[in-house]
């Protein structure tokens, strides 16, 4: 697991904690940002699984990863001189 994931495990259950907090207490700001929190969190957690998915591939298949990232540069490259 690297450390975005974890990151944004941390997070949700940060979130969920200050919702709840929000709930006892009555504070409805206190509830939003933990229903915000809750949200990063679950995004930042994809992100650090789409970063494990794009290095497990680029291991398997470095030809691969190279073609892909040769090919972004050249449509990059090529939508950057139209300007």
């Amino acid at each position: 697991m690297n450390s975005e994931k974890a990151n944004g495990m941390m997070e949700k259950v940060a979130g969920k904690a200050q919702e709840i907090a929000g709930d006892v207490s009555g504070n409805e700001r206190w509830q939003a940002e933990g229903v915000t929190r809750q949200a990063v969190g679950a995004l930042q957690e994809k992100y650090g699984d789409a970063l494990s998915c794009a290095g497990s591939m680029m291991k398997k298949n470095p030809l691969a990863a190279l073609a892909l990232v040769a090919g972004a540069g050249l449509l990059a490259g090529l939508l950057l001189r139209r300007r």
